[in-house]
């Protein structure tokens, strides 16, 4: 079972060969995969999953009984990479004292470090990079076979012909465009996710029709840099624009039935055009949710950031998508103590934070990657700036998003019901259009039980920075 926060229980030991079941599927026993990072890696996660109980594993219940251990890793920032050598120290203990434990590195850290990871954790059977993901099957075959595996190598990511185990059964992740062509001077992603390769439309579509008549109700489309959507692919219309972008694939889609909402991550300013704007307000079912990073709050460290545009640039996006959609939701990534940044930058930074009034900013100080031309630069910055950087921004962060949810107090808010809230079982909770987790009673006033995947208006009667209660309307 995919989880974020696995929990500790005793170990257990996996049979030396695979038992066929009653249908000829091989018992292999019980994984657990864990997963850093983005939802890049949780779509990855859950395709994974699905490979893996195609092979005849069972979700375990927690990662210290399972029989298969597979940590699906980042490495955008040190503190994530850090906390995998933390648990991988655990599994290597248990893996001398069962040796039929089968243990598995997955995602960017595998890609990053390929060989190495086997000399610093010796235990591992399993090292494979992001483009792998759909090939577990073929690579837990060899190392059946009693070979240690290490692929890193470029390759072609096929379709996506693999069934996942989806962790929601209202929403799902549909990749449309793997890799990153970008070369953002602090970022590590292009080395360890490769080139763009675009997936093709209509296979697109086919993957969001199986999932609707499966009941999903909700779909958010994927990419690591979703608006490069196509550029890979061949064609050009009689207008003589590129055949294939995101904002065809969304006119394409948006009619599969049974789908109540379509949503797309994660935007580029430089790619982010009038055009996908104007298409996004005219499309009833794409959700006014946008997450549109901006890194920085001046020209100079973006210029340094090698981000291909300018605070301006990135305003006027904003003011043509509230123009269009006033009530969106905007959300947006920042780095701060970025190498040379000054005190003035920064400030310009937080003024374009209250400026603009996101609903939610992932913050992050800036953290030296492998291999990127920032981690080489002279002027790093001292841990304590970035500390006292980032606190004085997370503090801003909330406030601007406490003003911008309290908007929401007394209005009657569409609620896509998601499931159970796990702090009180008599709430359900889901999102509203704009991306606000919401938490509403499981039980209509006439008695009748909401169910996950349901439509219900909610009545806002709580705000808070980042979630909203109310009661059934």
């Amino acid at each position: 079972m995919a989880k974020n926060d696995p929990m500790s229980a005793p170990t257990s030991t996996l049979q030396s060969a695979p038992v066929p079941a009653a249908d000829g599927t091989p018992v292999r026993g019980r994984y657990w995969i864990t997963t850093f990072g983005c939802q890049m890696n949780k779509a990855d996660s859950e395709r994974m999953a699905g490979i893996l109980e195609a092979m005849g594993y069972t979700p375990g219940s927690d990662e210290h009984s399972a029989d298969l251990v597979l940590y699906n890793t980042c490495t955008i920032r040190d503190n994530a990479e850090q906390k995998v050598y933390s648990y991988l120290g655990r599994q290597a203990q248990r893996k001398r004292d069962n040796p039929h434990l089968t243990l598995v590195v997955a995602g960017c850290v595998a890609q990053q470090e390929g060989e190495a990871l086997l000399r610093r954790v010796p235990e591992l059977d399993l090292v494979m990079g992001p483009q792998h993901a759909n090939r577990l099957d073929t690579l837990l075959t060899q190392v059946e076979s009693g070979q240690q595996v290490v692929a890193t190598g470029e390759h072609h990511i096929l379709e996506d012909i693999t069934t996942a185990r989806r962790d929601s059964a209202v929403c799902a992740w549909v990749n449309v465009i793997y890799g990153c062509n970008e070369r953002c001077t602090y970022c590590v992603v292009p080395s360890v996710r490769g080139r763009e390769q675009s997936r093709l439309p209509e296979s697109i579509r086919l993957e969001m029709e199986g999932l609707a008549a499966r009941g999903f109700r909700e779909i958010t489309l994927l990419g690591q840099n979703i608006d490069a959507y196509g550029r890979d692919l061949p064609g050009i219309t009689p207008e003589g624009r590129r055949a294939h972008t995101l904002t065809d694939l969304l006119q394409q889609v948006h009619d599969v039935k049974g789908l109540e909402r379509i949503r797309f991550a994660t935007s580029h300013p430089r790619y982010f055009t009038e055009r996908l704007i104007d298409a996004c307000a005219d499309l009833s079912k794409v959700c006014e949710h946008f997450h549109i990073p901006f890194q920085s709050g001046d020209d100079d460290v973006l210029r340094a950031m090698a981000r291909g545009y300018t605070v301006d640039r990135y305003r006027r996006i904003i003011e043509r998508i509230r123009r269009r959609m006033p009530d969106a939701s905007i959300t947006a990534d920042v780095i701060v103590a970025f190498p040379g940044e000054s005190d003035a930058q920064y400030r310009r930074t937080l003024a374009l934070i209250e400026e603009i009034g996101f609903d939610l900013v992932n913050t992050a100080a800036y953290s030296p990657r492998p291999n990127t031309p920032a981690a080489s630069w002279p002027d790093q910055l001292e841990e304590a700036v970035k500390v006292e950087r980032l606190q004085e921004l997370n503090a801003l962060v909330e406030r601007i998003a406490r003003q911008r949810s309290s908007r929401y107090l007394g209005r009657r808010e569409e609620v896509l019901a998601e499931g159970v809230n796990p702090r009180n079982d008599q709430q359900l909770m889901g999102r509203t259009r704009t991306n606000r987790l919401t938490f509403f009673p499981a039980q209509r006033p006439d008695g009748s039980s909401v169910a996950p995947g349901d439509l219900v208006t909610v009545q806002i009667e709580e705000t808070r920075p980042f979630s909203l209660s109310g009661s059934l309307a």
